[in-house]
């Protein structure tokens, strides 16, 4: 933590730069902000593969049951290409 000591004055004098630094940076910020759009790539077939429901294959019994089998799904996904 910090001391600081000075009259009223001297202290307004010091700490009113900081918050009109901070305020036009957060006015600056909220102007740019919205200007700012983030581009989203396209997936992957594998990406669009996995997200289908229907292509989901699972684990029917053992300490798995019930997730997904990714080396029977790759299978698969590998023969619809063909």
């Amino acid at each position: 933590m910090v001391k600081i000591e000075g009259t009223l004055n001297e202290l307004r004098a010091l700490l009113g730069d900081a918050e009109r630094v901070t305020a036009s940076v957060v006015e600056t910020v909220k102007e740019v902000k919205p200007a700012v759009k983030k581009t989203r790539r396209k997936l992957s077939q594998w990406q669009r593969y996995i997200k289908n429901r229907a292509n989901h294959i699972k684990f029917k019994r053992g300490n798995k049951k019930g997730r997904l089998d990714l080396a029977a799904m790759s299978k698969a996904f590998k023969r619809s290409m063909k």
